[in-house]
This record gives C-alpha cells, structure tokens and sequence, in this order.
C-alpha cells in the first residue's frame, strides 16, 4: 500500500512531537501521545484546508481538545503531584537501563500508532469525502468520551484528595473499575465511526482498524498495569475484594472482572 505525503508529514509530526519520550521514555506514551494527538488535530486542517467541512472540522477541533487535555493532565500530574510519583516510584522505571535501540523502536512503533488512530478522519479529508451523518455521530461520541474520561479523571483526584491511601469506588467508579480508559475507547470508537463512507476500500479500512485495535490493546494493558497494583496496594482489603469481584474492569455490564492472568497484554 502507497502512503502520500501528508501521511508521511503526519508521521514525522508525530516523531517529532513523541520525541520527548527521550528525556522519559515513559512519555513516549504519555505525554508524548496526548500531545501527538493535538499536533494532528492542527495539522490536518493545514494539510487538507480545501476539502475540509463542517463536520471534519470539528473532528479536528475534538482531537486537538482531547490531546491538550490528556497531555495537559498527565503533565500536571507528573510535575505537580507529589503523591503521585512517591507512589509510582519503583512502579515505574526511569529508562536510563533501557538501551538506545530500544527507545529507538518505542518512539518510531508510538508514532506511527498515533497516525494509525486518526486515520479515519484523514482518509476522509485525503479522499474528498467531505461530511456524511457518520460523522457528527462519530463527533459526538467522541465529544462523550472527552467528557466520561475528563469526569473519571475529576472524580479519582477528588476522592484522593479526601483519601489518598483508599482505593476508588465512587461515581463512574461504581460502573467500571478504568471508567477513564473507558472514555479512552469511547473517543476512538468515535473515531472509528466518522470513517464510516468517507474511506476507499478494504487496505484504508484496514489500516484504521489497526489503529482502533492498537488503542484497545493499550488501555487493557494499562488496565492490567493497574490491577496489579491495586492488587499489591488493596488486596487484604475486604471491601476491596467485593469491589474487584462486582465491578468489571472496563466495560460495563460485561463480566470481565481481571485481566492480571492475561500476560499478552504486556505492559
């Protein structure tokens, strides 16, 4: 399959914006990926401003709103949050061991994932599609998971703030155990629907279906991340042990209540 140029001005975008996952690889996928997003969100419009339409438009604007928005809360919470790094520390490794072809391959495999996820919306504008009803649906449900994960995100520091050594079950907590990894796939499956009638057959289709499931397979891996623990923090705890056995751990009303035996979804 050829790749245009503004596919290859998307991906450079993104290896750019990612590159401060050399300062901390862990921002490869943290910060780096919240921020790559927005870039995208930017430049796509630059790139395609001729065929660009209401409804397109706005998928942007929600890309660029959900990237500052993550890489904005991520960057709070990695800079301004005490709590939190005393508590990642030792969870998470600093990278100085990790060699030099390694974090090579990390960035080059997270940027070109972050160009996969917004396929959907390229495609479109690349093809000339313009805006067709799958895309304000898409648009919304992507606002919806803008605004669930924002919520979660909200709730978790409230409650921390009230009880920083206790587990959190209060809210869209009560309805899924990762209600912010939930908002993650709310917002891609959006995605996914805005391309619905703008792409050109099955090699685009599998492209941004690749993406779609490269995102799943990163926020259940992230949910597993957490479980492990939650289960190290918790675990002795009654109440808490109810909580992991009652609640799932992503999608509601959806019996998967543990991930942590699943060792596919490396972390």
């Amino acid at each position: 399959m050829v790749f245009p140029i503004s596919f290859w001005l998307l991906f450079a975008a993104a290896m750019i914006i990612s590159s401060i996952g050399f300062k901390n690889y862990v921002w490869f996928i943290s910060l780096g990926y919240g921020f790559s997003i927005a870039g995208l969100g930017i430049l796509m419009p630059i790139l395609f401003g001729q065929s660009l339409t209401l409804g397109t438009g706005l998928c942007c604007l929600l890309f660029l709103i959900y990237g500052l928005r993550l890489g904005g809360y991520l960057a709070i919470r990695e800079f301004k949050s005490a709590t939190y790094n005393q508590n990642m520390k030792g969870e998470i490794k600093d990278g100085k061991t990790i060699p030099l072809g390694v974090k090579i391959a990390i960035w080059v495999t997270c940027a070109a994932l972050y160009v996969l996820q917004v396929l959907p919306v390229f495609y479109r504008l690349l093809n000339g599609q313009g805006s067709n009803p799958w895309v304000y649906i898409g648009a919304a449900v992507m606002l919806f998971g803008i605004v669930f994960e924002s919520v979660a995100d909200w709730q978790k520091n409230a409650a921390k703030k009230i009880n920083p050594r206790r587990f959190v079950d209060t809210g869209l907590y009560r309805i899924v155990r990762c209600p912010n990894y939930l908002g993650e796939l709310i917002f891609w499956t959006g995605v996914i629907l805005t391309g619905i009638g703008g792409l050109s057959g099955a090699g685009q289709w599998a492209m941004a279906l690749l993406g779609y499931a490269g995102i799943v397979f990163v926020m259940f891996s992230g949910a597993r991340r957490l479980e492990i623990r939650q289960n190290k923090n918790y675990g002795s705890a009654p109440e808490y042990q109810h909580y992991v056995k009652t609640v799932p751990i992503m999608i509601p009303f959806v019996p998967l209540y543990s991930v942590e035996k699943h060792k596919w979804l490396v972390a």
